[in-house]
């Protein structure tokens, strides 16, 4: 499949990407993700009915899907966001959980989803200020880089453009 060119794409009407509601992932023991998530992370359970369960992320989710179908992931993965990456590491490394080669932050669980942990300060994933509030996560701040990346994209809040980071 190709991609359209830019003046195919003005010229047709479609809608647009906004964002990823959700993660699913397939596990074989819906108590064992839990309790292998749960000593990493801090979350809450959105919900959870016969053999699936939701990590509450704020504005989305994860929901843990048991019964496992496909083989382990090696380069197909998705991206965790969290406040504080280096105890992710630690955490890691106390579980017996190996790093994935490479300079990012990645892992296998043990149902084989390839999950890699990112930084908030230092990537252009933004929550709304009011969704941080209902996460009471407030005094989240981003890198003087990631707000120059957003406001190069037009997409910085007003008090970064007032520290003097600015779209050119």
């Amino acid at each position: 499949m190709s991609v359209p060119s830019d003046s195919t794409a003005r010229d047709e009407k479609k809608p647009r990407l906004l964002g990823i509601n959700h993660i699913a992932l397939e596990v074989d023991d819906l108590d064992a993700a839990l309790d292998f998530y749960g000593r990493l992370f801090t979350f809450s359970l959105r919900g959870r009915h016969e053999g699936m369960a939701f990590i509450d992320l704020g504005d989305l989710f994860i929901a843990l899907a048991e019964r496992r179908s496909q083989p382990p992931d090696t380069q197909r993965h998705f991206g965790l966001v969290v406040d504080d990456r280096k105890a992710i590491r630690q955490k890691l490394k106390a579980l017996g959980v190996e790093l994935l080669p490479g300079a990012g932050l990645d892992f296998l669980d043990p149902w084989g989803n390839r999950v890699q942990i990112v930084q908030y300060s230092e990537i252009q994933f933004t929550k709304a200020p009011q969704v941080l509030k209902g996460m009471r996560l407030e005094r989240l701040e981003k890198s003087a880089t990631a707000l120059k990346e957003l406001a190069a994209k037009g997409m910085a809040a007003e008090e970064s453009l007032e520290h003097g980071y600015h779209s050119e």
